[in-house]
């Protein structure tokens, strides 16, 4: 980096769960700004150019009001069975619905992230990444989805569940990356920033 200065780390996300993964290797953004965008699905979009697109539109929105030298990092998570975009769990009976369509099946967890540098930093450019992980939950039964919707942690997630809440209790298989499905895939976004030159765990 030229003559040792160091782009602030800016989170395009206002998730409490993305703050306490990056702190988990070593990162703590210098500052938040939520993008705060119109998240749904267009007309006959898919999930993986749904994905994509929301987390590239959060990095673009966010690099575009910043005039300090920096790198945004933005993100996006959603829960697809087939071509079906689920939605976050904003009430009980969206969730509920999400978790009988899970129950028994494996489904797909996709987290697309962007980082993206702002005007002023020339160094930097933009670079994309698509996870993919298969999640498997078992057959619940009716009292298992009751008690998971009681716990609370389903509010605001996609597909309606927490990997790092109770429905690790009747999750079978995960194929790919944990963190990705929580919000964030570690491996490749701590690639993307090394690649940006932007140093941690040193």
């Amino acid at each position: 980096m030229t003559d040792g200065i160091r782009p602030e780390l800016i989170l395009a996300s206002a998730s409490p769960r993305r703050v306490d993964l990056l702190r988990q290797i070593g990162l703590v953004p210098d500052c938040i700004d939520a993008a705060d965008l119109d998240e749904s699905p267009r007309q006959n979009e898919t999930p993986r150019l749904c994905v994509a697109r929301l987390a590239r539109s959060k990095a673009e929105t966010v690099a575009a009001r910043t005039a300090n030298p920096a790198l945004i990092l933005a993100a996006d998570t959603l829960v697809a069975v087939g071509r079906r975009i689920l939605p976050k769990a904003e009430d009980r009976a969206t969730a509920e619905r999400c978790l009988r369509l899970l129950s028994g099946r494996r489904h797909t967890v996709l987290t697309a992230v962007c980082v993206m540098p702002s005007a002023s930093w020339t160094e930097g450019r933009a670079v994309e990444r698509l996870v993919e992980t298969d999640v498997t939950f078992s057959r619940l039964t009716d009292s298992q989805i009751a008690a998971l919707l009681d716990q609370g942690d389903w509010q605001g997630k996609a597909g309606g569940y927490a990997l790092q809440g109770a429905a690790a209790s009747v999750i079978r298989y995960v194929g790919g990356s944990p963190s990705a499905v929580i919000g964030l895939p570690l491996f490749e976004t701590a690639q993307m920033l090394r690649g940006q030159s932007f140093r941690f765990l040193a």
